[in-house]
C-alpha cells in the first residue's frame, strides 16, 4: 500500500477546490440553521475544513455579529450562507462585504442575477446551489464562481433527485467550466474520492459535523443522531397535492406523526368550508415553525425537527472537528492507496 502516491493523487484531485477555498481539504461544512454558528464553523476552518455560517432568517445586525464573532475564533478562510428568499438579502450581502467575508454562499432556490453581481461586487467568491442541469447552466451564465450540487440524501430541505445521479448529469459538462462540489448522504472518504474522481473539486457534509464536539446542539440532539440508522431519516409526508408540502428530510418522531395527522384535520376543514384555502395552506406551512429551534437548542427531539441526512447512520459517536476531518482524509487515502499499483521490489 503506497500512502505517498495516495496523498500524491488526493492532492491532486482536490487541488483545485482547496485553492478556491483557501483551505487544506476540499471540505465544506453544509449551512444548519441554529447549528452551524460561530462554534462550528470556526473549528471546522480551523481544522482545515472550510466552515460556513447559516444566516437562515437572521437580520443583518444579528449577521454582523455572528461573523465577528467567527472572525475572533478563526483567522482561516469560512463562508456564509444566505437564503435567496430573506426581504433583507441585499442588506445581508452588503453586511458579508463590509466584514470582508471572502466566500457568500447563495441558497434556498435559484439567486437572481442582480443578487450574484452585488455578493461578487463585494469582492467575494459566490458559490450556488444547482438542483438541475438546466439550474446549473443559468448559474453559470448569472457569474456564479461555484457550484454545490446536493441530493436528496441530505438532511433539511431536500430535492427529488440522488446525488449520485445529479453527479452524472452535472459533472461531466459542467466540472471543466468552474469549480463544482458535491453533497447529500456522504459520510466517509471512499465517497469522497468517489466525486473527485468524477470531477468534483470537493464536497460539502452537515450532517457528520452534528455531532463534533464544538457544536453546541443539545446533547438529546446529538444522542438522537447517534441513535439513528440511515432509514430513520426520512422526508416530511404530503397528504394532499392540493396543498403542497416543502420536503424536509429529519428523523421520524412524534412530531412528524402528528404533522400528517394535522394535515388531514387541516384538509378536513377546508372540504367542510370552515376555512379557505390560502388559510389552510398557511396553517400547515407554519406547523413546523420553531421547530427546528427546540430540538437543536432546547432538546425536544420528540416534538421537534431533527433534520438529518441519510448519512446519519454513519454517525456513530461525539468527535472533535479535527479528528473528523482526519478520519474522512485517512480513508480516502487508504481507498486510493488500495488501487494503486504495487512498487516493484528493488532489482539486487
Amino acid at each position: 500500500m503506497d500512502m505517498t502516491g495516495a496523498r500524491k493523487r488526493l492532492d491532486g484531485l482536490w487541488r483545485r477546490g482547496c485553492e478556491f477555498l483557501g483551505t487544506e481539504v476540499a471540505i465544506m461544512g453544509g449551512a444548519m440553521s441554529w447549528i452551524s454558528e460561530r462554534h462550528l464553523v470556526s473549528a471546522i476552518s480551523n481544522a482545515g475544513g472550510f466552515g460556513v455560517i447559516a444566516c437562515g432568517s437572521m437580520e443583518p445586525d444579528r449577521l454582523a455579529a455572528e461573523i465577528a464573532a467567527t472572525q475572533e475564533r478563526t483567522a482561516k478562510p469560512f463562508g456564509v450562507n444566505l437564503i435567496t428568499m430573506h426581504p433583507q438579502l441585499d442588506r445581508l450581502i452588503d453586511v458579508c462585504g463590509e466584514l470582508q467575508v471572502g466566500h457568500i454562499v447563495l441558497a434556498g432556490g435559484l439567486p437572481p442575477t442582480n443578487a450574484i453581481r452585488r455578493a461578487k461586487d463585494t469582492g467575494a467568491k459566490v458559490i450556488c446551489f444547482a438542483p438541475a442541469p438546466v439550474a446549473a447552466k443559468k448559474l453559470v451564465r448569472s457569474g456564479a464562481d461555484a457550484l454545490v450540487i446536493e441530493g436528496t440524501e441530505a438532511g433539511g430541505h431536500i430535492g427529488p433527485v440522488a446525488t449520485g445521479v445529479l453527479a452524472q448529469e452535472i459533472l461531466p459538462e459542467m466540472a471543466p467550466r468552474l469549480p463544482v462540489f458535491v453533497a447529500g448522504g456522504i459520510g466517509r472518504g471512499e465517497a469522497i474520492v468517489g466525486y473527485l474522481e468524477m470531477g468534483a473539486v470537493g464536497v460539502q457534509l452537515g450532517t457528520r459535523f452534528v455531532c463534533a464536539s464544538e457544536c453546541i446542539a443539545h446533547p438529546n440532539f446529538k444522542k438522537a443522531f447517534i441513535r439513528a440508522a440511515a432509514r430513520d431519516a426520512v422526508p416530511t409526508v404530503q397528504v394532499d397535492p392540493a396543498f403542497p408540502v416543502i420536503p424536509v428530510r429529519a428523523l421520524a418522531n412524534e412530531g412528524s406523526r402528528r404533522f400528517v395527522e394535522f394535515q388531514h384535520e387541516v384538509i378536513r376543514r377546508f372540504r367542510a368550508g370552515e376555512m379557505e384555502h390560502k388559510e389552510a395552506q398557511l396553517e400547515i406551512e407554519h406547523f413546523w415553525a420553531g421547530a427546528l429551534r427546540r430540538a437543536v437548542i432546547d432538546g425536544d427531539v420528540e416534538t421537534g425537527s431533527v433534520m438529518a441526512g441519510q448519512s446519519v447512520g454513519m454517525v456513530n459517536r461525539e468527535q472533535p472537528c479535527a479528528e473528523i476531518l482526519s478520519e474522512l482524509v485517512e480513508q480516502a487515502l487508504c481507498s486510493l492507496a488500495g488501487r494503486l499499483p504495487a512498487v516493484p521490489a528493488a532489482v539486487s
